[in-house]
């Protein structure tokens, strides 16, 4: 039983004849206060441990059953508040009414005594406010965790949703790399092949480099021991021919009759006062897509001609028959040359080189390489079959040894060299450039001798004379320039309203007896002029496209000439 207050003791000692009707008055109030204590400490103790326990809905509908609880505790105490004071007002009164007079000595204890339950009474109510506002307050909060719960679930439903996609997408980006990787490993496994096959092909190719190399200095050296072999029979040659010559350079200036110097000796030059030719003997279709160089061969009425297709033919031109192809050139043939014992043909190609062929037997001779652009114009000595002399788009002249078949000199200039030849004596190269200049360098050393302004445009063609004096030009201008050669002055000069050039490689050409000039023009036509009084003598028409090269014979008949289309005609 809880303990009584000292004055309820002290009351209940004083007035123990009213005890059966007091006692239960004052139990059932401390009874009541004792369970209110106890109910609300259980009840905070309780909450208290709910919250520290459970997550946080377990917390607010603990705190929403606790508010319940709390709403029936304070009912039922109000309501046994209300019973209790009923039940002593009801029990007490008779006792009050019988004790009344003796009690009234002792009433200002028992006001003392109400005003102080009065005073516990309305403690009662002031807790009972609290506890009112205490659950007001946790109401709201509870509302405001419910609301923050719904917040945080939302959140939490979207953060599932995207981590949802971000799992797919982690899914598919694994199955992406594994994907890669496996493409990787095989593209590693055939980087690893190829690597192999790359040191195997590099293997195999030092090998055959090395074996290259071995091949090349046994031709080096076989090639060395032929042109030993050669120099010793073309300086035996020589000195052969040049006692023929010597013993029959008196003859010759006694031997002319009509016009027509002859030599006896076997290999010597004949040459007839040319005649003026006016009628097309033959037709014939040369080549194909156009034939820009030709060619008579000394002491002989057979044609060399070379053109695009990239072969040379040689022609008999009284029959138009086909005597050889010279095969093995790999570019358009755009100049040829003749050595004067008519053993070898070179022909100045577009693939940056020269060919060599044995004039009799149509086998290469030669491949002469070392221009880094297209060859167009060569020429040979007019003393001796060993010199060549080559021009090309490098802005180079290079001289050439057959014997030994290579370079032994090379000339540099500043404008591209469209046309050249030698000089009589075979110690000075002429040669037409773009820039409109004739030039004349030495053979030994390489120098320029003398230069003049041949043309306003680039020159095309050079031809020399037989007695080397004097020389013929043709140019862009669509003039055609006979020079000094001594002197380099302008000797003559032949135009025509007709005649145009038609290409920077359009050869014109001398008679054999130097008294008259040909030349092709775009409209197909062949001019001929005099040199004696520079007036047009003859204009021949057969060609039905540009004549790009003319071309006279030793014997002073026929004039060849050569067309854009690849057709020959033979003029007699």
């Amino acid at each position: 039983m809880p303990q009584q207050p000292v004055w309820v003791a002290g009351w209940l000692q004083r007035s123990s004849p009213l005890l059966p009707f007091t006692f239960p008055f004052l139990s059932l109030f401390q009874i009541h206060k004792q369970k209110s204590q106890n109910f609300n400490s259980d009840s905070f103790c309780s909450r208290q441990q709910k919250q520290r326990v459970h997550p946080l809905q377990q917390k607010m509908a603990l705190q929403e059953e606790e508010i319940k609880i709390a709403k029936e505790a304070i009912k039922h105490a109000i309501k046994a508040l209300r019973r209790r004071h009923l039940v002593e007002e009801a029990a007490h009164s008779p006792a009050f009414i019988a004790l009344s007079k003796p009690l009234l000595s002792q009433g200002s204890e028992w006001k003392e005594k109400a005003e102080n339950l009065e005073v516990e009474l309305q403690q009662c109510y002031k807790a009972q406010a609290r506890l009112s506002e205490q659950l007001v307050v946790e109401v709201a909060e509870s509302r405001t965790f419910k609301t923050a719960i719904q917040e945080k679930d939302a959140i939490i439903a979207d953060l599932q949703s995207e981590l949802a996609k971000a799992r797919d997408e982690c899914s598919d980006l694994n199955t992406l790399l594994e994907e890669k990787t496996k493409a990787l490993e095989l593209m590693i496994s055939e980087n690893q092949v190829l690597k192999t096959q790359l040191e195997e092909a590099k293997a195999r190719a030092d090998k055959f480099e090395a074996e290259n190399k071995m091949l090349i200095d046994r031709w080096m050296l076989q090639k060395m021991q032929d042109a030993e072999r050669l120099n010793e029979a073309n300086a035996i040659y020589g000195d052969m021919l040049d006692q023929v010559n010597n013993s029959s350079i008196e003859q010759l200036a006694r031997q002319q009759v009509d016009g027509v110097v002859r030599r006896s000796e076997e290999g010597a030059e004949y040459y007839v006062e040319s005649s003026i030719p006016n009628m097309c003997k033959q037709r014939i279709p040369g080549h194909e897509g156009g034939c820009g160089t030709i060619a008579f061969e000394y002491n002989s009425t057979k044609l060399i001609s070379g053109g695009q297709d990239r072969d040379v033919k040689m022609w008999d031109t009284n029959t138009g028959a086909l005597v050889r192809t010279f095969e093995g050139c790999v570019g358009s043939v755009l100049d040829l040359s003749i050595t004067p014992d008519n053993r070898t043909i070179i022909a100045a190609s577009g693939s940056k080189n020269l060919v060599v062929w044995d004039a009799s037997s149509a086998r290469t001779r030669h491949t002469l390489t070392g221009h880094m652009e297209k060859v167009v114009a060569v020429d040979v000595s007019k003393i001796s079959s060993r010199h060549v002399v080559s021009a090309a788009y490098d802005r180079t002249i290079k001289v050439w040894d057959l014997q030994k078949g290579y370079c032994i000199n090379t000339i540099l200039f500043p404008s591209n060299c469209n046309a050249l030849t030698f000089s009589i004596d075979g110690q000075t190269i002429c040669s037409g450039h773009v820039d409109g200049n004739l030039r004349l360098w030495d053979i030994q050393t390489g120098k320029l001798l003398s230069e003049v302004a041949a043309h306003s445009l680039a020159v095309t063609s050079l031809s020399l004379s037989r007695n080397g004096n004097t020389i013929l030009t043709s140019g862009r201008d669509n003039l055609h320039n006979l020079f000094d050669m001594r002197t380099l002055e302008v000797c003559g000069t032949f135009r025509a309203n007709g005649n145009r050039v038609a290409s920077n490689w359009s050869r014109s050409c001398l008679s054999s007896d130097d008294n008259y000039v040909a030349a092709g023009s775009v409209d197909g036509s062949v001019h001929i002029w005099s040199i004696s009084n520079a007036k047009i003598v003859s204009t021949l028409k057969e060609h039905t496209t540009s004549v790009l090269c003319c071309s006279w014979s030793g014997f002073g008949k026929p004039l060849a000439t050569s067309d854009k289309n690849g057709s020959i005609c033979i003029w007699t």
